[in-house]
């Protein structure tokens, strides 16, 4: 069975054992839908608190903002940190996928209020399109509209590397001062690139739905219900982050 998925924390062999290649089950409760969208829902509300509070903390002045860098640096590295440690331990999920939200969260209050002190109301924008793509998507998913065909995976998931590639290669120049022209201006090419990235992160969202679903059909252990839910997350946090993008250079 192949379950192929442009997002890290959902790959093709999260639910296999390595060691024989057979699809892993619980010994006594197996994965269900609802445990995992409970979850989604639980990691999703963590992350609403702690990113109204590093908000509620962030002050501006006109030399600029205050103590939003601890909030940003420590929610960025921390997050990645415990993502990391949550897809090489997946069974650790059940701790590490909460404390990633609430982590996460305090990176989110903190670029979200930067975002709209210069663009006020984009974040209320922002979560409302990240929303509505999140539910569109899953009726779509749901009712047959959209399928998880092979071809359809293979294309989002060589998309999403493509798009890594990009971003790593800005970060990788920008240490020596050189910036990749147009794609990150807000400029027609710009908001162009935004917009595809927009479309790709969405459409990563269908592959987690197809990759949980495959999850829940497979008996795979009840802690997966939180690993599930924390692929999921690292969607949302992406195509959330893109319409803060897409929708800052439109406003320029």
């Amino acid at each position: 069975m192949i379950m192929r998925s442009g997002n890290p924390a959902l790959k093709e062999s999260t639910f296999l054992d390595l060691g024989s290649g057979a699809v892993v089950r619980g010994d006594s409760q197996s994965m269900t839908l609802n445990g995992a969208v409970n979850k989604t829902a639980i990691l999703l509300l963590l992350a609403v608190l702690t990113a109204a509070f590093a908000w509620s903390q962030i002050e501006f002045t006109p030399q600029g903002p205050v103590n939003a860098m601890p909030y940003m640096l420590g929610g960025a590295i921390g997050g990645l940190i415990l993502a990391m440690i949550t897809i090489f331990k997946k069974e650790w999920s059940p701790v590490t996928a909460p404390m990633y939200a609430i982590v996460e969260g305090f990176f989110l209050g903190a670029i979200s209020a930067m975002y709209n002190h210069v663009y006020e109301g984009i974040v209320l924008q922002a979560v409302t399109l990240t929303f509505g793509t999140l539910f569109a998507l899953l009726f779509a998913y749901r009712s047959g509209l959209i399928k998880a065909t092979e071809n359809f995976k293979l294309g989002v998931v060589a998309a999403t590397g493509g798009i890594f590639l990009v971003y790593l290669a800005t970060m990788v120049l920008g240490f020596f001062g050189i910036k990749i022209p147009m794609i990150h201006e807000s400029g027609m090419i710009g908001i162009g690139f935004s917009l595809f990235v927009v479309v790709i992160a969405a459409l990563n969202l269908v592959l987690d739905f197809d990759f949980i679903e495959s999850g829940v059909e497979s008996g795979a252990p009840k802690y997966m219900e939180w690993y599930g839910a924390f692929g999921l997350m690292v969607t949302l946090v992406w195509l959330y982050l893109e319409f803060l993008r897409l929708l800052g250079k439109l406003r320029d």
